[in-house]
């Protein structure tokens, strides 16, 4: 008869397509059912957090949930940060775990419901009697809430016998958020007022907008009334018409486009949570600037914002077109702002000062770095970036065609040490895209387990630059300018190239811009015949990314 871990894969196959992880013996029936009796392809990775950094960086490329694995006590523990990210990035995703016994906890067993709930995953464990339910159960949680939940099966319940099975049941899942009562209404009545009489009305979008498929509403909006546009750096590239888009928000964005920015009358923020760096520690918007905010969160997330309504960024905007058609006694004609600006030009972003691309004391300028790779790189491309100083240069330098494409999995959790294992999940999620990982010398080391992992699943389609400055350089910049002890934010040179080699990669040192013909060679090479490229690029570590210099100057 079919076991409770048998049912728990073949109901997962059933709503996902991928599963990555570890195998232990909390979890080795179910990886075994899933293996033997199921279609969904899994991905081994190397250590138990890249099983969730890999599946949440496979929803983020595709929109399509995938399920990460592990055993149970250090199997678990090894997976919160991953977990954690997920969480406060609201990445759905599904954490098959074994657990306890039924019967009580083991001694090297830990309370892992707890732990779970710490970091902000619901868990749900499966039983003999209804292993599908709570399966679908938990799909449905983590979709309709956009977070990571976690599944767990009991050690002592992971072979029982749990019935004959049945067709795996179908997903309910809510409709977009649409605005409720007479208030929500007037709220979107006095946005389409402000835009049909701002004089420079700007739109503001983020990830929440990419999810809900607002890019067509707001591009009507945007020709409505005119509105110069912008992103946040999860958002970029979901307004249709880039003629009259400004990039990214914050410090990643162009300091002529921020400049724009504080000239609006008219600001409206779509799926964007207005953290601190989009705003620029609250320095985006002008004092004068009327802003509103259209969010699924229960209320504003920033203080700056005088409107707010909850709502599916699709939902509303194209609510807000429609009112604006509907408008008596006002000139709702697009404001012909946007036809007045070069917005190339102030999307320029700084080149490097040395025209051989090095900085002052003799190692290569980041900003050169990154400009040549960009020339380089092939267009169907998705970026993936580990956390650090250097998440400046790929942001800056390296624009990509839309929200999926651009994935940082760490900036919700500050964590670093995430880039290596977000390369499989990303090659599972886009099969024919490049896929470029972005990541320091610092959260690369710490992340080396699943080098290999990001080599086998790529292969040829895969290219990692390490911004190798043999520092953890935001920890220099920031506590080191203010006289710290400077040992501790020091890393021994590494060479990446070289641990590449051993796992089957090419790995080239980078000293200086010549040496950016091997991505050259490596891109006019056949997919199938080239390995995975692995850029190891010695950097100054003297030149200071400008959204760390906000952040130096918040906090000096």
């Amino acid at each position: 008869m079919p076991t409770v871990s048998a049912h728990v894969a073949r109901t997962l196959a059933a709503h996902l397509d991928h599963v990555f992880g570890l195998m232990g013996n909390g979890n080795a029936y179910f990886l075994d059912a899933l293996e033997r009796e199921t279609e969904v392809a899994f991905t081994a990775v190397r250590h138990e957090a890249g099983g969730v950094v890999a599946a949440d960086a496979h929803f983020r490329a595709s929109g399509r949930i995938a399920a990460a694995t592990a055993t149970y006590g250090a199997g678990f523990t090894n997976t919160l940060t991953a977990l954690a990210e997920a969480a406060q990035a609201r990445v759905p995703l599904v954490l098959v775990v074994g657990d306890e016994p039924t019967s009580g906890r083991r001694p090297w067993d830990v309370d892992q419901i707890a732990l779970a709930s710490a970091v902000g995953a619901r868990t749900y464990t499966v039983g003999r009697t209804d292993a599908a339910a709570t399966t679908v159960l938990a799909i449905e949680h983590a979709l309709a809430y956009r977070v990571p939940v976690v599944l767990a099966i009991p050690y002592d319940v992971a072979t029982r016998e749990a019935g004959a099975f049945a067709p795996a049941p179908d997903l309910h899942l809510p409709e977009p958020l649409a605005p409720k009562g007479p208030f929500g209404s007037a709220v979107i009545g006095e946005i389409a007022t402000a835009l049909a009489g701002a004089s420079r009305p700007f739109l503001l979008a983020g990830r929440g907008a990419w999810l809900a498929g607002a890019g067509e509403a707001l591009g009507e909006l945007a020709d409505a009334t005119g509105a110069i546009t912008a992103s946040t750096a999860l958002g970029r590239g979901v307004f249709p018409d880039a003629r009259y888009d400004l990039g990214v928000t914050g410090g990643f964005g162009a300091e002529g486009a921020m400049e724009l920015v504080r000239e609006a009358d008219v600001a409206v923020v779509f799926g964007a949570s207005l953290n601190q760096f989009t705003m620029r520690f609250g320095d985006l918007f002008a004092p004068g600037t009327r802003v509103f905010q259209v969010d699924v969160a229960a209320a504003a997330t920033h203080p700056n914002v005088g409107g707010f309504v909850r709502g599916d960024a699709a939902v509303v905007a194209r609510a807000i077109v429609e009112s604006l058609d509907g408008l008596d006694g006002l000139d709702a004609e697009a404001s012909g702002w946007r036809e007045t600006v070069d917005v190339d030009a102030l999307r320029a972003q700084p080149t490097a000062v040395r025209a051989d691309g090095l900085a002052d004391d003799g190692r290569l300028d980041p900003r050169a770095v990154a400009q040549g790779i960009a020339e380089l790189l092939p267009e169907d491309r998705v970026v993936v970036s580990d956390g650090g100083h250097f998440i400046g240069w790929a942001n800056m330098y390296w624009p990509v065609a839309s929200p999926d494409r651009m994935i940082m999995v760490g900036t919700a959790f500050q964590s670093i040490g995430l880039g290596f294992p977000s390369v499989p999940g990303a090659a599972a999620a886009k099969p024919e895209s490049t896929i470029v990982l972005t990541t320091g010398d610092g959260g690369g080391l710490m992340a080396l387990a699943d080098l290999e992992s990001a080599v086998r699943s790529a292969g040829g389609r895969g290219v990692a630059v390490v911004w190798n400055d043999a520092a953890y350089g935001a920890e220099v910049n920031l506590y080191g300018l203010k006289g710290l002890a400077r040992e501790p934010m020091l890393i021994p040179e590494t060479s990446f190239a070289g641990l590449a080699t051993a796992v089957g990669a090419e790995g080239v040192v980078v000293r200086e811009l010549a040496d950016l013909d091997a991505l050259a060679r490596w891109a006019e090479r056949p997919v199938d015949e080239r390995p995975f490229l692995l850029l190891d690029c010695r950097i100054s570590g003297t030149v200071v990314a400008p959204y760390q210099e906000e952040i130096i100057r918040v906090n000096s």
